[in-house]
């Protein structure tokens, strides 16, 4: 039988990636939807093919068809959404910024570990087939060694995340800054460009400095944020991610003493784009066709095989929570004008 899937919060990115990227994945099955509003829940369930709609999340958690938990809802509930499930008996896969806080993002982290569920997270840059090849490479010494690592994850004015569609109707909690983390672009965008430096240098984050549009008290949110991270193993990076770019650019750049790769246009939630490499040993350039839905169906996929054979899945919880860490040092270093040190939790 294939994994029952549920998805909590049926919004616009449920609606046109998610549940159709359930649908043509292998080992999974849409079962559940579940809506504050049961008119709602009700209308996508039919669109979708699901066989049962809930309007609340501790009902739906019951359902004994439900395996996994796909939660999609603002970022505040995030937490306690997931301590839910796990406590239920379900797996969970949590859409990114994993949680407010680090302490929350912990708590998400021992419940799943205390009730034998798995918890990953809604990074699909992971799952694309550049940012695997590239990791490897990275790690074997292709490029040398790494020196700067930069990432973009903006678009806006002539696309389809300026401002504006942000700000009304279901998608208006994403500029209410105690729903969305006190962030808007670091949440929506930010953090996906951080976790792709992390995986790709296989390094963790230790001090950030950044300046932004938002972060003061005429401006809450932010809606163009450039980041400057320093990693353990020695490279400094560069993230740039917000909606006031005229088009989508959703690039990463790696350099090392002996060559550099490109990622270009492969962030995201498409698979496509460019991977060229540069270097003494290796000069090679690959390209993808647009598959729409090719790096969730990935990740719907893994996340089962990740429950199947008992193993991590590729953004896990431990993902999830460092990258909290780094956003919370990141709006501290905006308000602050300073650089701040990244604190780490044990967990």
């Amino acid at each position: 039988m294939p994994l029952g899937w549920a998805i909590i919060s049926p919004g616009h990115y449920p609606e046109t990636t998610f549940a159709p990227s359930i649908r043509a994945a292998d080992d999974a099955e849409l079962v559940a939807v579940c809506s504050r509003n049961m008119g709602r829940a009700q209308a996508f369930a039919e669109r979708h093919g699901a066989s049962a709609a809930y309007d609340s999340v501790e009902e739906l958690v019951t359902d004994p068809r439900v395996d996994v938990v796909y939660i999609a809802s603002p970022n505040n509930l995030h937490s306690p959404y997931t301590q839910t499930a796990a406590k239920a008996g379900k797996h969970v896969l949590c859409e990114k910024p994993m949680a407010l806080t680090p302490e929350d993002a912990a708590d998400m982290i021992r419940a799943c570990r205390a009730n034998g569920v798995k918890l990953g997270l809604g990074f699909e840059s992971v799952h694309h087939p550049g940012y695997q090849k590239s990791r490897r490479m990275v790690k074997d010494g292709v490029v040398g060694t790494v020196s700067l690592a930069q990432a973009q994850w903006a678009g806006g004015t002539r696309g389809m995340l300026e401002p504006p569609a942000r700000s009304g109707g279901l998608n208006e909690w994403w500029e209410t800054p105690e729903l969305v983390g006190g962030a808007s672009a670091m949440m929506g965008q930010g953090v996906h460009a951080v976790n792709a430096l992390r995986y790709l240098l296989d390094s963790e984050v230790v001090e950030v400095a950044a300046m932004t549009d938002g972060q003061r008290a005429e401006k809450a949110l932010e809606h163009l944020a450039t980041i400057l991270l320093r990693f353990d193993g020695g490279a400094i990076g560069m993230a740039v991610c917000g909606r006031k770019m005229p088009d989508m650019r959703a690039d990463a750049i790696v350099y090392g003493s002996d060559g550099r790769i490109v990622l270009e246009n492969t962030m995201g939630i498409p698979l496509q784009g460019k991977l060229e490499v540069v270097s003494e040993t290796v000069n090679s350039v690959e390209e993808w066709e647009t598959d729409l839905l090719g790096t969730t169906r990935e990740q719907v996929e893994a996340f089962n095989r990740a429950v199947r054979q008992d193993t991590e899945p590729y953004a896990s919880g431990i993902d999830g929570l460092r990258v909290v860490e780094v956003t919370v040092a990141v709006i501290e270093s905006a308000t602050t004008g300073r650089t701040v040190k990244v604190q780490r939790m044990d967990v």
